[in-house]
């Protein structure tokens, strides 16, 4: 299971090794699934730009998306409708789901996922849904991603934006939550997964949450020093996804001999 920004690809040049990687993995009988905190991309879109930028082809079914988890989140809670500050991809993932999205301050919840122009407009009509009672809901709080030029502010300062604002709690959905997890469960084939990606308290957590074995590759936004430092401990640090195949060939014949 991989992230994708800062692992498979930074902004739209790919990372050596990963359409290598992907084919050597599939070859060897592994499933391949992309978990992202990317709200602003639907699986199809995803699918797009694995292909266009990686020469990675997948189909939709093996992309889950931060956007995915919280409308299944959503659902439980018996949502019908909602206020979305976020792409109009957001958007669509959660009319997907069979949720009204509206404009005003009469919704059931409030979702917030990464808005790239975020005004004092959209902040205000947020603050006022969400103090006449709507539910706050995060995609995730991702503070910022990668991109070839350096970081740049994610989903998370949106978030903090808007609770800041409202004084109000919020729910987030993406990795590392429950929700996050719950929806990848469904689609594992095996109890033997392994969770690469380049952030700790997102792709790390979301690993030990799960259960799975964690890789943190230095390919994104944490450098070896930062990895050194954090609490947060990876089973394995790779430079980047090129690694990946030699780490699982190993690992597979430590767990033979063992045996």
């Amino acid at each position: 299971m991989f992230d994708l920004d800062g692992v498979v690809y930074l902004g739209s040049t790919p990372l050596p090794g990963a359409s290598a990687t992907i084919a050597t993995l599939n070859d060897l009988g592994w499933q391949i699934l992309f978990a992202t905190n990317n709200s602003t991309k639907t699986p199809e879109s995803i699918v797009e730009v694995l292909e266009h930028r990686a020469s990675i082809s997948v189909p939709p079914s093996t992309i889950v998306t931060c956007g995915m988890a919280t409308i299944s989140y959503l659902r439980d809670l018996g949502v019908e409708s909602a206020l979305v500050v976020g792409s109009h991809q957001l958007k669509d993932t959660v009319r997907r789901g069979q949720i009204s999205v509206v404009e005003n301050a009469g919704v059931d919840a409030v979702v917030v996922g990464l808005e790239r122009s975020l005004t004092q407009s959209t902040i205000d009509g947020a603050v006022r849904a969400l103090n006449n009672g709507a539910a706050f809901v995060a995609t995730n709080t991702d503070a910022s991603f990668p991109t070839p030029s350096g970081l740049v502010p994610g989903a998370g300062a949106t978030v903090t934006a808007i609770a800041d604002a409202a004084q109000k709690p919020f729910v987030v959905c993406g990795k590392p939550e429950e929700p996050m997890v719950r929806l990848v469960s469904l689609k594992l084939d095996s109890d033997n997964v392994w969770m690469v990606g380049d952030r700790l308290e997102t792709d790390i957590a979301f690993a030990k949450r799960g259960g799975w074995r964690s890789v943190l590759t230095l390919s994104g936004v944490t450098s070896a020093d930062t990895a050194a430092a954090h609490a947060m401990e990876p089973d394995y640090i790779i430079e980047s996804i090129a690694e990946l195949p030699h780490i699982l060939t190993s690992a597979s014949k430590s767990s033979v001999d063992e045996g």
